[in-house]
């Protein structure tokens, strides 16, 4: 009887290597899928998020400067005593005696001016406005402690880049602050009355919206702003097209169109808009 001294060898065969990684290779692109889902779900919703947050905070400071505007400490004073006539600047188109609103000379963001509640208020830049006597709560304070503010939009070549910014008119040293960022386009129209600015008794030209970019002082005084904000987050954040984009293009100009149009790179959009009645000027 012949024994074999060989020992029985014992292993995987290649064909069974070659089944198992076929079975690897798959659990890892599935895994890989859903990493990639889920990485491009947060990059969604986080954009999403930010949008959301900017289009409140937008709106809410917006809404409480236009609040703003026209404020007197003295209600009896009269508003031409209150807000003198000012030429245009660098920053704004000019003010009519009694005026409290005017567009910024590029027509992409509103000035607007109203007088301090208490002394040294802060204004949008966190700085002092100048101090004056405010032992009376119906005290109007002198000329010189008025603030005027320019709230400008500046596009940016990429689109979420774009910012608005916060001017201090009357400050000591008048410096640009930023606001808000990751705006893409701004539109603005004003309300306009009477062009007599202290006729009270509506006319046929009282309750018109018109663009800000034809808006001059002739037009009349704005009692009313609305102003619509599209807001951007970075590029490649979603698949598909985007309905808010699309409607956006829609009211737009044609240079406006082509530039959002060449920037778009499948960004993620949010709208603020809102109307606000300049309440200050309101009988």
């Amino acid at each position: 009887m012949k024994i074999s001294l060989v020992p029985q060898q014992k292993g995987i065969s290649l064909i069974e290597l070659l089944v198992a990684l076929a079975i690897s290779s798959f659990l890892l692109l599935g895994i890989s899928q859903i990493y990639l889902d889920n990485q491009r779900n947060h990059l969604f919703q986080q954009s999403q998020s930010t949008n959301s947050e900017g289009s409140r905070f937008v709106a809410l400071m917006l809404n409480d400067y236009l609040g703003k505007a026209g404020y007197r400490r003295d209600p009896a004073q009269l508003l031409e005593d209150a807000f003198p006539e000012v030429s245009a600047n660098s920053d704004c188109e000019a003010f009519a005696k009694g005026a409290v609103i005017a567009p910024t000379r590029n027509s992409l963001g509103i000035c607007l001016r109203y007088q301090p509640l208490v002394s040294g208020e802060p204004d949008c830049q966190g700085d002092d406005s100048k101090a004056f006597d405010d032992s009376k709560p119906f005290k109007a304070p002198p000329e010189s402690a008025l603030i005027t503010l320019a709230l400008n939009y500046t596009p940016a070549t990429e689109l979420h880049q774009g910012l608005l910014e916060c001017k201090n008119l009357n400050a000591k040293s008048p410096g640009s602050m930023e606001l808000l960022a990751g705006i893409a386009d701004m539109r603005l129209e004003f309300g306009v009355g009477s062009k007599d600015m202290f006729e009270k008794k509506l006319t046929e030209d009282s309750g018109r919206f018109i663009d800000a970019s034809t808006w001059t002082i002739n037009s009349g005084p704005i009692r009313a702003v609305r102003y619509s904000i599209l807001l951007a987050s970075r590029e490649e954040q979603r698949d598909g097209e985007s309905a808010i984009f699309d409607a956006w293009l829609d009211k737009a100009d044609t240079t406006s169109k082509a530039r959002l149009t060449a920037e778009d790179k499948n960004r993620i959009y949010q709208v603020a808009s809102s109307t606000q009645t300049i309440r200050n000027l309101m009988p």
